[in-house]
């Protein structure tokens, strides 16, 4: 796995509390690091999900399985 060095700056009782605790700051960043870009990857997935139901309001189910059936007989 490559690794790759991210240097933050913190609140400094944050910083003394994590070391009393000994707390792994490593694991602890990389997990809410990770988190954070699932949710940055949903709200995206979201918001093109609406996008795209606003631009499809005005197709008609029926309009939409025709089309599909269309594609499928084209492959």
């Amino acid at each position: 796995m490559d690794t790759e060095v991210l240097s933050v700056r913190v609140k400094r009782a944050l910083k003394l509390e994590a070391e009393r605790l000994r707390l792994n700051v490593r694991e602890v960043v990389e997990s809410a690091l990770e988190q954070a870009i699932l949710e940055a990857k949903r709200e995206r997935l979201a918001n093109a999900t609406d996008r795209l139901l606003r631009l499809m309001e005005d197709v008609s189910p029926e309009s939409w399985v025709r089309e599909v059936r269309e594609w499928r007989n084209l492959r």
